[in-house]
């Protein structure tokens, strides 16, 4: 038996790999049980993902003009609108289609400043586009995320992103609202943001990173392990404690994060360290004996379509649980 899978009460891949989620399917088929996209299983899977019930209420949804929500505004309402629907379609594994090609040009020509990031809202002018702002790293990271996965890397406008997010990083990504108060946190720019852009980075194969990625990525990383990904809070004596709701694990996260999804990201950019040790025990503590995650923070009744019930067993963190403990044990 391999040495990860001794971690596991039990083994749940059959049950990851049960047909009725071709997008959880698509997902272990790759990252636990170790295919290539070219295999066959990974391509009927990845066909299989376009006639589930979350993708179809989706794109149902969609406006023939390839927005969702509002034309003005591409993130609200939250969750319903564009932005939102281009992150989850992408973590569900859909393949580029007309649809989400529309939907990208309407992005690149609405919302992407000249500098490279993107605004909440359609950009009105060209003076506009100018804009100098050098935060909102969360939202750029989690659109350069989908424009990664639908075959947009080396599109110049996504170039711009990349570079937008380089430039800006210095100890973290600024952020305007983080924190309300510093003297309750311990990095000074945005913990719950900056765990986006690295994702995103995580996704651009290791041979088309820049030395200027690869650093900040290296920096980043750093700061997650230096607050044990989750511990970035302070207490009244200025002593670290845990982000609660970091601790409570969920699917899809949008603008928020979680101990998982930062384990998922390091470990996908290969890093074992012990300071990740607190966050691994967490996970594997909430792990039940048939070798399962529940969903325990949710967006239900705010999408166009819940993925999961709340409170019961998860496929999704399921899934990003055991490929941790697959790439960290391994």
């Amino acid at each position: 038996m391999e040495k990860w899978k001794s971690y596991l009460k039990r083994d749940s891949t059959d049950w990851l790999l049960e047909e009725e989620n071709p997008s959880v399917r698509y997902w272990a088929l790759k990252d636990i049980v170790g295919k290539g996209e070219d295999d066959a299983d990974v391509k009927k899977a990845r066909e299989k993902i376009m006639e589930s019930r979350p993708v179809k209420t989706i794109l149902g949804k969609q406006d023939p003009k390839g927005y969702w929500g509002r034309p003005e505004n591409f993130y609200t309402p939250k969750y319903k609108a564009t932005f939102h629907q281009l992150l989850i379609l992408s973590e569900l594994g859909v393949s580029t289609n007309n649809k989400i090609r529309k939907t990208i040009e309407l992005v690149f020509s609405n919302c992407q400043y000249d500098s490279g990031h993107f605004s909440f809202v359609v950009i009105k002018s060209e003076r506009g586009k100018k804009s100098l702002l050098t935060d909102g790293a969360c939202l750029t990271g989690n659109i350069l995320r989908p424009l990664l996965h639908f075959g947009y890397l080396n599109d110049e406008r996504v170039q711009r992103t990349i570079d937008f997010l380089i430039r800006t990083h210095d100890k973290g990504w600024p952020c305007r609202v983080y924190p309300i108060d510093r003297r309750k946190v311990s990095p000074k720019n945005c913990f719950m943001g900056g765990v986006k852009p690295i994702l995103a980075f995580s996704m651009i194969p290791e041979k088309e990173r820049s030395k200027e990625m690869k650093e900040a990525i290296k920096k980043e990383i750093e700061i997650y392990l230096e607050n044990e990904v989750f511990m970035y809070l302070r207490d009244e004596k200025g002593k670290r404690k845990a982000k609660f709701g970091w601790t409570r694990l969920g699917f899809p996260l949008f603008y928020q994060s979680d101990a998982l999804e930062v384990l998922d990201v390091l470990t996908k950019l290969g890093v074992k360290d012990k300071r990740m040790q607190r966050a691994v025990d967490l996970v594997l503590s909430k792990q039940d004996d048939s070798g399962r995650w529940k969903l325990e923070n949710t967006f239900n009744g705010k999408m166009w379509v819940d993925i999961e019930e709340k409170g019961k067993p998860s496929k999704w963190i399921t899934l990003k649980a055991t490929r941790v403990l697959k790439r960290y044990y391994s």
